[in-house]
């Protein structure tokens, strides 16, 4: 059995992570690019107006949320805390958790 791992190892040797990467980033390219021909060919099968949707709807991913409006939303986190601190109910798992 020792013999078996000495050969295991002589075949990892000559492999380096530069490679290893490459063919990862390979692979990850033809799952995404199969993944998008697959969902043209469905989209050719829909309506116009569910294909015009699924085309724009990734464009919100590229607009950030404004530094404001996260802001106001841990304010109003911080005000909703205070309000269950000061009621003196239990706070719930939940709300904990966020």
């Amino acid at each position: 059995m020792g013999v078996l791992n000495v050969v295991k190892m002589d075949l990892l040797v000559g492999v380096d992570a530069k490679y290893v990467a490459i063919v990862f980033v390979v692979v990850a390219f033809i799952f995404v690019f199969l993944g998008m021909f697959k969902m043209i060919f469905l989209a050719k099968k829909m309506s116009k107006g569910a294909f015009i949707f699924l085309a724009f709807f990734p464009l919100i991913s590229l607009f950030p949320i404004p530094g404001e409006e996260v802001k106001k939303l841990e304010k109003i986190k911080q005000v909703q805390i205070k309000k269950e601190d000061e009621s003196g109910d239990p706070a719930d798992d939940d709300s904990k958790a966020c």
